[in-house]
């Protein structure tokens, strides 16, 4: 069915039928209103998206770009993104760069292509001069979660640096003198490194001794972090660790109870990222907890607020979030009643 056979049936013209599909009925009686939403209803005639798209230069559609879908974290974020992307009409393609620059490149390419009216990306590292020339071309895009340095983009983050403050400062409360931070390689990853020099800056202002406490980075492949974490208890005997990545924390995990640990009678572990499974684990996980729902819902709607003003300048629009901690059992606190 076609708007024609619409205005036909109904006895009125084309353009009174699109007033009344794009809810403009300034110029149209009650009774044309009905009787033209009756006659759709009845021959079940769906607008035709893709031309009305071409004829106003758009989609209606937004891409998403990110790193990692492994990593549980993104669900929420994706969940707060589709909410406010259904909210104000448009849908959501989703992609993974997993972590390969060339990757990213590739698929945001592709979404230009397929002409998709935005792109939230969760960036990689190694894309500068790619997103140098999307802010030149006054493209509309926004990060999410991370940084590119010198690159004044719209975006969504968390505070990194507070969050290992507020691990750190409850390891310290709890007594924990031996501390250690692990970490995938994080040169140019703005949320890794800000997180270990949040470990760092803290213990410093807290006096510790260089030498108690350390951060270990262990390569980005599966069994890497437990073997870390291994040759950390065998070498340094941390009696606490913060795991800065969530896929990290099981691998963490399994690898202190292979070498004959407890957690926490032998070592405290705190993760970051809150998950599903955290509050599963035994004992309990200890987490820094990132408003990732909240993220997805800022992220999309600067977006569609970019793409509404594209042609203004784009400034250093980086929304800055706020962590928290929940704690649980797996420091070695007390279980809460």
């Amino acid at each position: 069915m076609t708007i024609s056979d619409v205005a036909e049936r109904a006895g009125v013209s084309k353009s009174t039928v699109s007033r009344i599909i794009n809810k403009n009925y300034g110029h149209t009686t009650a009774e044309t209103k009905e009787r033209v939403l009756q006659v759709i209803k009845e021959l079940n005639y769906q607008p035709n998206l893709l031309a009305k798209g071409l004829k106003q230069m758009k989609t209606n559609v937004l891409g998403i770009v990110l790193s990692n879908l492994k990593n549980s974290f993104w669900t929420r974020v994706l969940e707060g993104v589709e909410d406010t992307c259904r909210k104000h009409g448009y849908s959501l393609m989703i992609c993974n760069s997993n972590e390969d620059n060339r990757l990213e490149e590739e698929l945001i390419h592709g979404l230009q292509h397929r002409r998709v009216d935005g792109i939230v990306i969760n960036p990689t590292l190694g894309n500068k001069e790619m997103f140098d020339k999307l802010t030149a071309d006054k493209y509309p895009f926004v990060v999410v979660n991370r940084k590119v340095e010198g690159l004044a983009a719209d975006g969504v983050v968390v505070d990194n640096r507070k969050g290992a403050q507020l691990a750190v400062e409850h390891l310290l409360s709890l007594g924990k003198k031996r501390l250690a931070a692990l970490v995938y390689p994080y040169e140019g990853i703005s949320t890794w490194q800000e997180r270990v020099n949040g470990f760092k800056d803290m213990l410093a202002e807290r006096g510790l001794a260089e030498d108690s406490y350390t951060v270990v980075v262990a390569e980005m492949r599966e069994g890497a972090a437990k073997r870390a974490v291994q040759r950390l208890l065998a070498e340094f005997k941390p009696d606490g660790i913060l795991s800065t990545n969530n896929m990290m924390t099981l691998e963490i995990l399994e690898g202190i109870k292979e070498a004959g640990y407890t957690v926490p009678d032998d070592v405290a572990v705190l993760g970051y990222d809150e998950t599903v499974w955290s509050k599963h684990l035994h004992p309990p996980l200890t987490t820094v907890n990132q408003p990732a729902y909240e993220m997805g819902v800022l992220a999309a709607q600067k977006l569609i607020k970019r793409i509404q003003s594209k042609n203004k300048p784009r400034g250093s629009g980086m929304t800055v979030l706020e962590p928290s901690l929940i704690v649980r059992q797996s420091c070695g606190e007390q279980p809460r009643t």
